[in-house]
């Protein structure tokens, strides 16, 4: 450079740029004495009860849930003690050399590996312990980055005998302890899973409820079906709880509160004999299976439930549901693969037949006609009705309807016969179950029975004074109520008036009338109990983790029809006067005479011979057309497939039991249902003999 050539003269700021420069530095340390002002100054208190916070937590106390027993003390449901593999990864050497050889040692054990793969963003979101295919050291890796000092599972439910020589090398195995945890157990499985039901983890739309009692959404379970589900607040007790405070890494240091203890769960003790459970549920799978060997199908008969009931008292005895679910193969957590497998099933499995899934009732339905007819004076005991085997029906859906249709009405012996049962008293009647009797009975028939004979709004009244087209409120969830069909639900729903015909199918228990089997179980034990309805109940008495009943069993009645003003009095047009009736009693004894007449020369007669005790029933032949039935083509007019009903109860003279049984289309009810009713029946008797003594 020369030296000639002047050197670049200094830069300096000007004088506006160097004032905007100290008002920035400036405006940057107001703003900071301003938060350090309003943090250790305004908000002092709040911080101090946030920094509080992230140095106490709350832990619940897991509580233990109540067992279920049956009427016997037979455990249904339980708790027993599973074994997991837990690592708390403070705990390991501080030695790499040393935590590797912790891994082997114990991967030797468990026959987990100790590496397999990779740890990235989407293996932690998605790490659920015991349920993943990750190795000892990437798992304690995930468990060490979220919080060292808790223990993180590696296996669960391993056997005693692994567990046992686990903590007998506990010296070789720093680190690695045994955890125990409570699942639940049920010992009789299959056998009583539709009344038992299984847990599962608390939903995610009831997260906040459970929460807000104590619970912990990812650790406690809730009832998802049978009486674990109904009774779940009385099974589930309350959690413990301590407040404790925890350094940074989330070790416990104190208690900052007195812990609270947990409240164990009650134990429900259910009415149900699983004796007398396992032997209905027998005769139900042995008879079906008889015809399906018979019939060369093993799909044929699939569906099928027996109730068993204490007339006086309303106790469920028995209750099956076929085909049901494997309730101990969700004691842990609930198989995706199960659980879809469960619900494609066509037969539903899950679903509880005996009180959710609603048939046509058939004959069986023809006692509520049959007390009705009595009742209103629409016929005597002696009158005879004429049975020709089939009688033809002109039907008009309007009064001057001019183009009328005529339909045919038969008796099941028309089929195959060709003839009636002639003449037919009301004993008879109800005996030999005659469709044309009770057709005529329902919906009347020229001269022989005038007037529109009981016509469908006392059919209706009569039915539901027997317990139809209601609920009953039994300790399980999904009962149905059933439908006994009138004119306003018709034009309704179906958008047609009601006519003559579907009385007549009213009257039998077909067309659009819908019941359950435990409807037609209580209608049955309603008659045996001379009029008295008895609530049906699963639960015999509740008892403390003590022992301690607190809630003994006390009988419900739900009314005496004999006693209690149930049904509307209709006038001569069928309008309702205001005013209600009883049931007479000998009403009731001639329908029991009818049913008896069932079992010794009627249609369950061939069933009930040589029976060592006396009874009474009725059998049940229902024809419908459901989805199931449409799919596979068997929704044929004049051969509609038909389920297989039949309700009885025993003994005749002094009734204890009343039972019902169903085979979804199992045809006569003489032939599917009937049988299983009577083998129910004597193991009934036969476990009362064992438990007398005798």
């Amino acid at each position: 450079m020369n030296e000639n050539t002047p050197s670049p003269a200094p830069q300096f700021l000007s004088g506006w740029r160097l004032i905007m420069t100290y008002l920035v530095i400036g405006g940057v340390i107001a703003f900071y004495l301003f938060r350090l002002f309003t943090i250790q100054i305004l908000q002092s208190e709040a911080y101090l009860i946030r920094a509080e916070d992230n140095r106490t937590n709350i832990v619940r106390l897991p509580t233990q849930r109540g067992l279920i027993f049956d009427r016997n003390g037979t455990v249904l449901a339980r708790n027993i003690a599973s074994y997991n593999v837990v690592i708390i990864p403070a705990n390991l050497p501080t030695d790499e050399g040393a935590v590797q050889e912790v891994y082997r040692r114990l991967s030797s054990l468990i026959n987990v590996p100790v590496n397999n793969g990779e740890i990235n963003e989407e293996t932690v979101r998605n790490f659920t312990p015991c349920f993943n295919d990750l190795g000892i050291a990437q798992i304690v890796f995930i468990g060490d980055s979220l919080a060292p000092f808790s223990p993180v599972r590696v296996k669960c439910n391993i056997d005693e005998t692994t567990a046992m020589v686990i903590r007998e090398k506990s010296a070789d195995l720093p680190g690695v302890e045994i955890e125990i945890e409570p699942i639940r157990d049920y010992p009789t499985g299959v056998l009583t899973s539709t009344i038992v039901g299984f847990l599962g983890p608390i939903p995610a739309i009831e997260q906040d409820y459970w929460e807000n009692l104590g619970f912990v959404a990812n650790r406690d379970k809730v009832g998802y079906a049978g009486v674990e589900n109904s009774l779940n607040d009385v099974l589930m007790g309350k959690n413990g709880r301590r407040v404790v405070e925890v350094d940074n890494a989330g070790k416990i240091i104190r208690d900052v509160e007195p812990p609270i203890e947990p409240v164990p769960g009650n134990n429900i003790h259910l009415t149900i004999d699983v004796r007398l459970q396992a032997a209905a549920r027998a005769a139900l799978l042995n008879n079906m299976q008889f015809y399906n060997i018979r019939v060369g199908d093993p799909d044929r008969y699939t569906q099928g439930v027996v109730i068993v009931m204490d007339v006086r008292t309303g106790e469920i005895l028995a209750l099956v549901s076929h085909p049901t679910f494997e309730n101990n193969r969700m004691a842990r957590f609930i198989p995706a693969y199960y659980y879809e497998q469960l619900t494609r099933d066509p037969a539903r499995p899950l679903f509880n037949h005996a009180i959710s899934a609603e048939h046509s009732p058939g004959s069986v339905y023809k006692l509520a006609t049959a007390i009705g007819a009595l009742n209103e004076g629409v016929v005597t005991p002696e009158q005879e009705i004429f049975d020709p085997g089939v009688i033809t029906l002109e039907q008009r859906f309007a009064p001057n309807d001019p183009r009328p249709r005529f339909e045919e009405y038969v008796c099941y012996t028309y089929k195959t016969t060709g003839k009636g049962h002639d003449q037919v008293n009301f004993v008879k009647g109800v005996g030999v179950s005659c469709n044309v009797y009770f057709y005529k009975l329902g919906g009347g028939y020229q001269n022989e029975v005038p007037n529109g004979g009981l016509g469908v709004w006392r059919l209706k009244e009569y039915a539901q004074a027997l317990g139809y087209g209601r609920t009953f409120g039994i300790e399980l969830p999904g009962e149905a109520d059933g439908l006994v069909p009138d004119p306003t639900w018709k034009r309704r729903t179906v958008g047609e008036n009601w006519a003559t015909g579907d009385t007549y199918l009213a009257a039998v228990g077909e067309g659009y009338d819908l019941a359950t089997p435990l409807q037609v179980l209580v209608s049955a034990a309603t008659i045996a109990n001379n009029g008295r309805m008895m609530k049906p109940t699963l639960i015999k008495e509740i008892t403390n983790s003590e022992g301690e009943v607190i809630r003994p069993f006390v009988p419900q009645v739900i009314w005496d029809i004999t006693k209690d003003p149930v049904i509307n009095i209709y006038d001569e047009n069928f309008f309702q006067t205001g005013e209600k009736k009883t049931v007479q009693p000998w009403v009731l004894e001639e329908v029991r005479k009818g049913m008896r007449y069932t079992t010794v020369e009627g249609t369950a007669s061939l069933i009930f011979a040589g029976a060592t005790f006396e009874s009474a029933g009725k059998t049940g032949t229902a024809e419908y057309c459901d989805n199931v039935a449409r799919e596979k083509g068997l929704c044929q007019r004049g051969n509609w497939p038909s389920h297989a009903w039949y309700v009885g109860f025993a003994p005749y003279n002094n009734p204890e039991i009343a039972v019902v049984a169903f085979v979804y289309n199992g045809g006569e009810g003489a032939v599917l249902a009937a049988p299983v009713v009577r083998r129910t029946m004597e193991a009934y008797f036969d476990l009362k003999k064992i438990d007398e003594g005798e």
